[in-house]
């Protein structure tokens, strides 16, 4: 097989066309249909199950598992990326975790309460292959785009993924809705959770065919190269303390993105528990078509942002998407309804892909001059994972101790209310 051409336009598409392989797990497996089929397990009257020696409310039980998970991603990535980028071949590196991923998701066909650890591997799995193989994946852009096609390549990417989840979420969703009985939908959920895995590995070989092995160095793995990593984010941490403006404004993303993420990683588990949607069936629409109306708004909402912040500045718009995600959490605590959760829904969607792209694009524009950009957004990368982890523990935490879900969302107000006061605090000019 030829190796084709850096910037190629072949080559830019094979890049590209993974997203469109792997983004259906978060959506279909994250974000959608794993929740309901994991609260549906349970019978109405209980709700918890015997695992790790403890009794654990069931929602608490899946929150402290995917922080766990993400504590794991946070410490391995920076290890991960220092391999990749001294041995060169990062595509062995990125099939194993692709592989490794997309068999979690077909495992999940036999998740059940008898079999709870088998079951919980089957999600680490999943939630650790699609993490790994974006560490390399997200390595491949410079050797393959030039720096003039990397936003260009980057976007298409994540169109391609965005279109790609939408769709097979609707075929799943069909599969699921065209049945009568319960036990019928919940079948119809696993064969989701296969139809995942299958595509994450039939259509990542389009990509795996075409992307360079990497530039071998030769060279073997030491353990100096090991915590290469780790080192690079040590110099980061340092190097901080010199930027006052990046420290301040990394102070106030760690804080406000920890809430972001968890509120977007438990939503379908709150809107199953808390919601009163009158029946099983109608739950499952429900849920459905809120993740939907999510990932419409998202994009309606990363527009509106985006000119938002041309307009009035990055920090003074983040400031207000803050405050609406803040009033979010008062409205969560109080909706009982299935309009008021649509409603909630909505706005959630408008907020979301904004207050990610405008996050990071902040963080971009007050880096330092320097040509070790990947060490500043590997440092970016591992701390918002580290912020995942808080967020969801204490959650976790507040669901087990309390019996409610609503009370954790609250609880997130202080986070989105310290966010904002922290962005106040960013000097407006660059400051040493």
């Amino acid at each position: 097989m030829r190796q084709l051409d850096k910037g190629s336009k072949k080559l830019l598409n094979a890049w590209a066309f993974y997203d469109w392989a792997n983004s259906v797990y978060t959506l279909t497996i994250a974000s959608s249909i794993f929740p309901i089929f994991y609260s549906a397990l349970f019978i109405s009257e209980i709700k918890t199950v015997e695992a790790f020696g403890y009794e654990f409310k069931s929602t608490a039980l899946i929150t402290f598992v995917t922080a766990f998970t993400f504590l794991v991603v946070a410490f391995t990535s920076p290890i991960l990326s220092g391999i990749a980028d001294y041995v060169g071949n990062k595509k062995n590196f990125m099939k194993f975790f692709c592989y490794l991923g997309s068999s979690g998701c077909i495992g999940l066909y036999f998740f059940s309460l008898e079999y709870i650890y088998l079951s919980i591997l089957f999600y680490f799995m999943g939630l650790i292959g699609y993490w790994g193989s974006l560490v390399f994946y997200n390595s491949y852009l410079p050797d393959i785009a030039f720096p003039e096609q990397q936003d260009r390549v980057s976007a298409k990417g994540f169109s391609l993924g965005y279109f790609g989840s939408v769709l097979l979420l609707i075929l799943n969703l069909v599969m699921v809705m065209s049945q009568d009985d319960a036990e019928t939908k919940m079948q119809m959920m696993r064969y989701s959770f296969v139809t995942v895995g299958l595509w994450w590995i039939l259509f990542s070989q389009y990509s795996f065919y075409w992307l360079p092995k990497g530039t071998s160095s030769g060279h073997k793995v030491t353990k100096t190269v090991l915590f290469n990593g780790l080192k690079e984010l040590k110099s980061v941490w340092k190097q901080l303390k010199q930027n006052l403006r990046l420290k301040r404004y990394l102070y106030a993303f760690f804080v406000f993105s920890m809430a972001v993420q968890t509120i977007m990683l438990v939503a379908v588990y709150f809107g199953e528990e808390e919601i009163a949607w009158g029946s099983d069936e109608a739950k499952t629409t429900g849920l459905i078509v809120s993740i939907l109306v999510i990932q419409l708004v998202a994009v309606l909402g990363a527009i509106l942002t985006s000119r938002a912040s041309s307009k009035f500045g990055n920090i003074n718009t983040l400031i207000v998407v803050n405050l609406i995600w803040m009033s979010l959490c008062f409205y969560a605590y109080f909706m009982k309804s299935p309009l008021q959760f649509y409603i909630a829904a909505s706005i959630v969607g408008l907020v979301m892909g904004g207050i990610q792209s405008l996050a990071r694009s902040t963080y971009s524009k007050f880096l330092p001059e320097t040509d070790d950009t990947t060490s500043y957004f590997s440092f970016y990368d591992v701390a918002e994972k580290i912020g995942i982890v808080i967020g969801m523990v204490i959650f976790a935490f507040i669901d087990q101790i309390t019996g409610s879900m609503r009370n954790g969302i609250l609880f997130l107000f202080v986070f989105f209310l310290a966010g904002i006061i922290l962005l106040f605090r960013i000097p407006q000019r660059k400051s040493s």
